[in-house]
């Protein structure tokens, strides 16, 4: 929201300075963004009036002015602007004016000299010149009674300036001049000059036919005609000075009359060319198949979910957004339809979005605008439509026609004086908080420490005890609440033994040379059906880009993308970690606090490495990471033997060169190569080799207990088994674990290592040698070799009762 602050003075003017009342806007939640002059700085420009032009005699394209500038005498001015003429008022530069800085940067002094041999004493201005605006087709043009001799930047009113305010969605009402004045006024408690007009009294009985065929739409719809307009009349130099300061630009008489009303008053109306309008108008829902040329040139198709204006035989209007091409004024147009409307915001939200562009009476609509006050706006507007395109004997006024269908019911909020005191922290009264009612122009009814807020009709935000809280608050002012520590019961929570922080997750693999990445939780619709195969993932209803449309039920999509990014800024070696939420559905999830039902948002750890195994160095040979280096980082994040691998097919990752993550007995996870197929699409020269596991599971760690450390020696044998091709490695080592619980010489046992895997000469095809290393050791004795070959034999007869083993000769 952009005006002028003499516009806003004019109907609240408190006695403070420009930058007090910016900080008064900002402090009650009207956040002034900027605050700029209207006009660059410039001295010596006066208005004068050109009264004699000669033609130059050395030049064809310039010409000599006899000007008087109201110092007594002419002044000899030479000029070369094609607009100039005998008769003009026109700001005029003295000598030793300071004109706006050029490209340069460097004011432009005006000093007597001569052009072409003629003496010119001073220099007649365009808009550009003074940096009003881009227009230097001629000599900024004055109105006759300009007085001549004035200081050109008080008769222009250029001592002014611009304010923007940033507002939040909530504040619709602040959406016009005098919505802020009201602030102003509440704030400060200085008068509110609200603009008034007139009725205008009618001198016809015309009334266009209008039907609302969809009150869902449109709660009320107010009109009028008006015939015998000078749609050719100049807008008058305030309006337009008023429109321009407010990020207007001005076209026509009628046209800116609108844009006048609706950043004076926050209505936005529309005029219709009403001999454009076949027969009467119906208010209604778009139909499937239809479509509109609109103002902006645009042509857009429309549907049952966006309203419309229409008439007899066509789309008019795109309801409460913009106007359409058909029935649009122009300087030829003599008679109008003015109409002022009331659209429910929820009929209007989202509309302008899916066409790809926003108007200012979208953005009002959708927001809120007051429904009580379409009569008294078309009043206004159209006094000013007679006053400046009206003609006398001519122009004929027909009466409002005012529909009313469906309007908002504003049900009184109620709120208690202690829990305004308990939420602002300030011991305020029943009396203070009246007065802030009263200034805020809300009505009420008050019994001791509760008051019942009846909401006004253009106040669409307050619907809550807390919404009535704030207003207090803002009233009071921020700044007058004391900034005190809050008061509430505070204990130390300590982390279980059991338990590790994500925190020291992160430093751990960081430590294991990994650097942290954090991606976005809503990912391409294709990443989830490449990496998880999920064909119906959980959509966004209103997605920042139309590429991150899903919630990603996996993080290796954007390790991945991580990847691809760094490989096109040519760093090839890639080592990098994301702790994130995934999103999955689950039927048995209910609303908490920290969940939503029918979903869960498990936490995930993953890493993926790519490249080099190390940096380039000269102390290892260069070769590429592999399954088993990663595979070593995740063992290393948790204990020492708590983790098993099984095979498995994952559609993201190679069917031979990955594997299931299993804690405990259950999966947590899965870790491997990337499927060559994903590699090609994705175009990565080597495949990447990355690990997803639960972030709980990694959490989880145990408690360190005590063993008695043996002062015997340890005794090594080494154990080569022949087993089928198809038996894991992993499949006897959980055979020894068992007979090592369930074996009473099983405790000799201090580790088991597979050391050795042989396939080939000398043994069947489908054969494979397994060798592991066997460490025994007790705390009581030095163990013999009756001990030792007891313990041996039971580890083999159990590998071969359940796994088929035999041992190798």
């Amino acid at each position: 929201m952009q005006f002028s602050e003499s516009w806003l003075r004019t109907m609240a003017n408190p006695k403070i300075t420009s930058d007090e009342l910016a900080h008064l806007l900002t402090m009650s939640g009207l956040e002034v963004e900027e605050v700029e002059p209207v006009a660059p700085p410039f001295t010596g420009v006066v208005v004068a009036k050109v009264v004699e032009v000669t033609r130059h005699p050395n030049a064809d394209r310039l010409n000599v002015c006899q000007v008087d500038a109201g110092s007594g005498s002419l002044l000899n001015i030479v000029c070369g602007a094609p607009n100039v003429r005998a008769g003009m008022h026109v700001p005029c530069a003295l000598p030793g004016a300071s004109l706006p800085p050029g490209e340069d940067g460097k004011a432009f002094e005006i000093k007597i000299g001569k052009l072409r041999g003629v003496e010119s004493q001073g220099m007649l201005c365009s808009a550009r010149e003074l940096g009003l605006s881009e227009d230097h087709g001629g000599l900024l043009e004055l109105p006759v009674d300009a007085p001549i001799g004035k200081n050109f930047r008080d008769y222009y009113r250029l001592n002014d300036l611009k304010f923007t305010i940033k507002l939040t969605p909530n504040r619709a009402d602040c959406l016009s001049v005098l919505g802020v004045a009201r602030e102003v006024s509440a704030l400060t408690g200085v008068p509110l000059h609200a603009p008034t007009s007139q009725p205008v009294i009618p001198n016809s009985d015309e009334k266009l036919p209008v039907r609302i065929s969809a009150p869902d739409l449109c709660g009320r719809f107010s009109g009028r005609i008006i015939r015998g307009l000078n749609a050719r009349a100049a807008t008058p130099d305030w309006m337009k000075q008023r429109l321009e300061r407010s990020g207007q630009r001005s076209i026509s008489a009628l046209v800116d009359i609108s844009n006048y009303v609706m950043l004076e008053l926050g209505r936005p109306t529309h005029v219709f060319d009403l001999d454009k309008i076949h027969g009467g108008l119906d208010v209604r829902w778009g139909r499937k198949g239809e479509s509109l040329k609109l103002l902006n040139g645009n042509t857009v198709e429309l549907d049952e979910w966006v309203g419309v204006i229409a008439d007899e035989q066509q789309v008019e209007s795109l309801a409460g957004i913009m106007g359409g091409d058909a029935t649009a004024v122009s300087l030829d147009t003599v008679n109008i339809y003015l109409e002022a409307a009331f659209w429910h915001p929820q009929a209007l939200q989202g509309r302008a979005r899916r066409y790809n562009f926003s108007t200012d009476a979208a953005h009002r609509f959708e927001r809120g605008v007051d429904y009580a006050t379409t009569v008294e706006h078309i009043e206004r507007i159209t006094a000013l439509i007679v006053e400046i395109c009206g003609q006398s004997g001519i122009t004929m006024i027909g009466p409002v026609e005012d529909q009313i269908t469906t309007l908002p019911e504003r049900k009184p909020v109620s709120v208690r004086t202690a829990r305004a005191q308990k939420i602002i922290g300030v011991p305020l009264n029943d009396e203070q908080i009246a007065d802030i009612f009263t200034r805020l122009g809300l009505p009420f009814s008050h019994e001791p420490g509760l008051f019942s807020v009846t909401p006004p009709t253009y106040r669409f935000d307050i619907d809550i005890e807390e919404d009535l809280i704030e207003e207090i608050a803002r009233v009071y002012g921020f700044e007058n609440i004391p900034a005190q520590p809050p008061v509430a019961a505070n204990a130390m929570r300590i982390r279980p033994e059991n338990q590790r922080s994500l925190f020291t997750i992160r430093r751990e693999l960081a430590d294991l040379d990994y650097q942290e990445v954090v991606n976005f939780s809503f990912v391409e619709e294709s990443w989830e059906q490449d990496f998880a195969n999920n064909t119906n993932p959980i959509r966004l209803l209103n997605p920042i880009a139309s590429q991150m449309s899903v919630m990603r039920s996996t993080l290796i999509g954007g390790l991945i993308a991580n990847v691809r990014y760094n490989l096109n800024r040519k760093n090839n070696r890639v080592r990098i970690f994301e702790i994130g939420s995934a999103f999955l559905r689950d039927s048995q999830s209910q609303d908490g606090p920290l969940s939503v039902a029918g979903y869960v948002q498990p936490k995930r750890v993953a890493a993926l490495a790519y490249g080099q195994a190390l940096t380039e160095q000269w102390g290892a040979p260069a070769r590429n990471v592999d399954y088993f280096d990663v595979k070593a980082d995740l063992e290393a994040m948790f204990d020492a033997d708590s983790l098993r691998f099984a095979r498995t097919n994952h559609p993201a990752l190679h069917p031979g060169r990955s594997a299931a993550v299993m804690f405990e007995g259950r999966e947590i996870g899965l870790i491997g190569e990337l499927h060559p197929r994903w590699q090609q699409k994705y175009e990565l020269p080597l495949a990447p080799v990355l690990f997803e596991v639960d972030a709980l599971a990694l959490q989880a760690q145990r408690v360190p207990v005590y063993q008695e450390i043996s002062k015997f020696p340890a005794v090594n044998r080494d154990l080569a088994l022949l087993v089928k091709s198809h038996v894991q490695s992993q499949d006897l080592l959980d055979v020894f674990s068992s007979e090592k619980l369930s074996n009473p010489l099983g405790r000799l046992v201090q580790a088991i290592v597979l050391f050795d895997e042989y396939r080939g000469k000398g043994l069947q095809n489908d054969e494979k040698s397994l060798a592991f290393r066997f460490t025994l050791q007790d705390t009581q004795t030095t163990l013999n070799d009756n001990n030792v070959d007891a313990a041996m034999a039971a580890f083999i007869e159990a590998a071969q009762q359940k796994c088929g083993a035999t041992l190798r000769a």
